[in-house]
């Protein structure tokens, strides 16, 4: 779809605007609104069933956080790796120490124990050229209100991902023709590879009958994607991202939008809007930009980026909204959404 990659382009844009000179900020995440210390563990996984699509010589592999309520013991681990903060820094031309970004405050503990109990999955997916870090504040919040949450990469979709291998980079971002439609297809796959994974994974107790899935951009068109290949995925959320192909669902779905998809996809929305027949709702977030959901918006004031971005990107990316506000909006959204519709 050709207004996904031209969000794709403006994303990729911001990669080149410099900042001005100064010290290494302390930057943190908002604290999870919830009564549940979290873990985060990081999986490498390959589906020896399938070839990458990107990469037909190699066989697919993911990189999955997966954040849960946790025993609080254990170090902090980082937001990013070192690598992926270095590339980072350098492509933004950031007058920083490379490792600025991996020390962004967490606020959860690596391999911690699993609190006992029974829990519910949320699935998350990121927007194209995006890795699933960006989605960490809407993750641990959803961690700290009991459930597991998963965050996948989808290899080669987002710019400077660190796998056991080296930094990879987004090889679809490049593509001459429109690699979305097929990309959104395959992440529906991922996301059946990954659910399965986890059910067997002892380290969790997840309950097969209540798992959700939320998305940002791409990643939204690839909750609906996985839903209508996944009947196990009982509740979705699109956060502004388009639908693709002929979506039908009968389970309770969420679209939440911002001006700048209002722009971009309201055919899109308007045309799949009456086969989506089972509970539903959409709300458009005033003032919001296309990734106010992401910990992008929240990161970019605290290193005060935003004067050194064109007015036309912020607008699109970020909006006018206090980006605080922003994400406290979309962490009650989702939590509450997945509360009365994937976790009863």
């Amino acid at each position: 779809m050709k207004s996904l990659m031209v969000l794709v382009a403006v994303i990729a844009s911001l990669l080149g605007v410099p900042a001005a000179a100064s010290a290494a900020p302390e930057l943190s995440l908002p604290a999870p609104g919830g009564p549940l210390p979290i873990g985060l563990r990081t999986l490498h996984l390959t589906d020896q069933r399938r070839a990458d699509p990107w990469v037909p010589e190699k066989r697919r592999e993911l990189m999955v956080n997966v954040w849960y309520p946790a025993v609080p013991v254990g170090r902090t681990p980082l937001y990013m790796t070192n690598a992926e903060s270095a590339a980072a820094v350098a492509g933004r031309k950031l007058d920083l120490p490379p490792d600025t970004l991996s020390k962004v405050r967490v606020h959860s503990r690596e391999n911690a124990p699993s609190l006992p109990g029974r829990r519910p999955l949320v699935v998350l997916s990121p927007g194209a050229g995006n890795n699933r870090i960006t989605l960490t504040s809407v993750a641990e919040h959803l961690a700290a209100q009991g459930f597991v949450v998963a965050g996948i990469d989808h290899a080669y979709e987002a710019w400077a991902t660190e796998f056991p291998d080296g930094l990879r980079q987004c090889v679809a971002c490049g593509q001459p023709s429109d690699p979305w439609p097929a990309a959104i297809a395959n992440r529906a796959v991922d996301t059946t590879f990954v659910v399965d994974t986890l059910l067997k994974d002892r380290r969790w107790s997840i309950d097969a009958t209540k798992i959700g899935m939320a998305g940002h951009s791409a990643g939204g068109s690839a909750t609906a994607a996985a839903m209508v290949a996944d009947r196990r995925i009982k509740a979705g959320v699109n956060v502004d991202g388009p639908f693709f192909g002929n979506v039908s669902l009968d389970r309770p779905f969420l679209l939440l939008t911002s001006p700048t998809g209002e722009k971009y996809y309201r055919a899109s929305w308007d045309e799949t809007w009456p086969r989506l027949t089972g509970p539903k709702r959409q709300d458009l977030v005033e003032n919001s930009g296309h990734s106010s959901v992401t910990d992008a918006a929240i990161l970019i004031d605290q290193l005060g980026l935003r004067p050194h971005v064109p007015p036309a990107e912020v607008e699109n990316q970020y909006g006018s909204i206090d980006s605080r506000k922003a994400l406290k909006f979309f962490r009650d959204e989702l939590t509450g959404f997945f509360k009365q519709w994937s976790a009863r």
